[in-house]
C-alpha cells in the first residue's frame, strides 16, 4: 500500500485536481530541486563539466528503470513530436506502403506521419473506433502484407481505451513492420516493459504521468536503431565531449548507444534535477503500486458517477488508471468551466469528460466532484 501523499503537493484542500492527463503538480521536492539548479545557473562559476553530464546520466538511468531498458538505449529530447520525428527519420517506408495509426490520435503522433507518408508516396491508414471498444482487435486487422509502421498509444488519450501492445507486436513481426510507441498517457502510471513489447521506438513526455516539467521528454530506441541518423548535431552527443579543451578537435563518432539522438543543450540545469527528483519518487512508489492504486480510486468513482448518466469504457478494455465519461445526452459545452469555477478541475476530451487522478487526491476530492456534478446543468 502507498501512504497518502497529497502533502508532498502544493495542491490546497479547496481543489479538486483531478486532470493529471493534462498537466501533473509538480512534488514538491521535484519543485525544489529545480530552484536549488536554477541558483546554480545563477552562479555559473559553480558549473564543471560534471554540472553538464553527472545529472544527465543519472536521469537517463532512472528513467531506464521504469521502461525496463538500459541507460544505452535511452535518449533525451523536448517533446513527443520530437521522438516521433527521429523514428520517422529513420524508419523505412516505400511508395505503396502504410502507416498504421489510431484515428482520434493525439496530433504529435499524426504530423510526423503524414509527413513521411506524403514524401515518399505512401498511406496513412486511421483505424476507426470500434463500437465494441476492443480497440486491440480492431488494430490487428489493419496490419496487413503492406504496412511499414504501425505507430501507437497504450491507451487512447480521450477515454483511456487501452491496446495489448504485446500482440500487435506479435503482429507486426509477422508482416516486417516496425513498432512506434506514443507512452505520454500511460508510462509511469500503468505497467510497460519494452523487453516484452520491444518496440523500435518509445517515446514519453515527463510532464504528464512522470509527474516532471514541460519541455522534457525521453526516447528509447531498440539497439538495432542506435546506428541511425539524429535531427541534431550537437557538440554534447559526439565522442569525447566531456573534455571541454578538446572540443576543437572535431569527432566522427558519437557517444554510445541512443545517445545521439539527445537534443541540444540537454542538459537544462533547472528542468533536469526536476525530471531526475519525480522519475525517482515514481520508483519509490512502484509503478504496479501506483497503478493499482489508481484503478482502485476510478472503479469507486465510476459507480458513483453511475446515477448522473455516465458511461465509461469497460476496464478490461481501457487502462485502470483513465476514465473518459460519456454521456448518451452528451455534454453541456460549458460543462469543464462550469466545474472549474466549482475548484474541480478535469478536461474534456471529443465527447468525453476525462478524468484522470493520482496518488495526491483523496476520497474529499471525489466528493468534491460528485457536489459539483449535482449543481451543473447536465443535459
Amino acid at each position: 500500500m502507498i501512504p497518502p501523499c497529497r502533502e508532498q503537493f502544493d495542491i490546497p484542500n479547496d481543489v479538486a485536481y483531478l486532470n493529471c492527463a493534462y498537466m501533473s503538480p509538480l512534488p514538491r521536492a521535484a519543485r525544489v530541486a529545480g530552484e536549488e539548479g536554477i541558483r546554480l545557473k545563477s552562479s555559473p562559476w559553480e558549473l564543471t563539466s560534471d554540472s553538464f553530464f553527472a545529472t544527465t546520466e543519472r536521469t537517463r538511468s532512472l528513467f531506464a528503470q521504469l521502461a525496463h531498458a538500459t541507460a544505452d538505449d535511452i535518449a533525451i529530447i523536448p517533446a513527443v513530436s520530437y521522438g516521433t520525428a527521429v523514428a520517422a527519420a529513420n524508419l523505412p517506408v516505400a511508395r505503396g506502403q502504410n502507416i498504421v495509426v489510431l484515428a482520434e490520435q493525439f496530433p504529435s503522433n499524426i504530423y510526423p506521419w503524414v509527413d513521411r507518408a506524403r514524401d515518399v508516396g505512401a498511406e496513412v491508414d486511421y483505424v476507426p473506433r470500434p463500437a465494441d471498444h476492443d480497440w486491440t482487435a480492431a488494430v490487428l486487422e489493419r496490419i496487413r502484407a503492406k504496412t511499414a509502421i504501425v505507430s501507437l498509444p497504450a491507451v487512447h488519450w480521450a477515454d483511456g481505451t487501452a491496446i495489448d501492445l504485446v500482440a500487435v507486436r506479435r503482429r507486426t513481426d509477422e508482416v516486417g513492420a516496425a513498432l512506434v510507441l506514443d507512452l505520454a498517457q500511460s508510462l509511469g502510471a500503468m505497467p510497460f516493459d519494452v523487453r516484452e513489447v520491444r518496440p523500435d521506438f518509445m517515446v514519453a513526455p515527463t510532464y504528464k504521468w512522470l509527474l516532471g516539467p514541460y519541455s522534457m521528454g525521453f526516447l528509447y530506441v531498440d539497439p538495432k536503431w542506435h546506428g541511425g541518423r539524429p535531427l541534431e548535431q550537437s557538440w554534447i552527443a559526439r565522442a569525447g565531449s566531456e573534455d571541454f579543451a578538446g572540443l576543437v578537435e572535431y569527432r566522427d563518432e558519437y557517444q554510445p548507444g541512443a545517445r545521439r539522438y539527445d537534443m541540444g543543450e540537454r542538459s537544462n540545469f533547472a528542468l533536469m534535477p526536476v525530471v531526475e527528483t519525480a522519475l525517482q519518487q515514481i520508483l519509490d512508489w512502484g509503478i504496479p503500486e501506483i497503478y493499482a492504486a489508481l484503478g482502485d480510486r476510478n472503479r469507486a468513482l465510476v459507480e458513483r458517477t453511475e446515477p448522473f448518466g455516465f458511461e465509461v469504457v469497460p476496464e478490461r478494455f481501457r487502462g485502470a488508471h483513465y476514465l473518459g465519461l460519456r454521456r448518451p445526452a452528451g455534454l453541456p459545452d460549458d460543462l469543464v468551466p462550469q466545474l472549474a469555477a466549482k475548484g474541480v478541475y478535469v478536461s474534456r476530451r471529443g465527447a468525453c469528460l476525462r478524468i484522470t487522478q493520482h496518488l495526491y487526491n483523496t476520497d474529499a476530492d471525489a466528493d468534491r466532484l460528485l457536489d459539483a456534478l449535482r449543481t451543473t446543468s447536465l443535459p
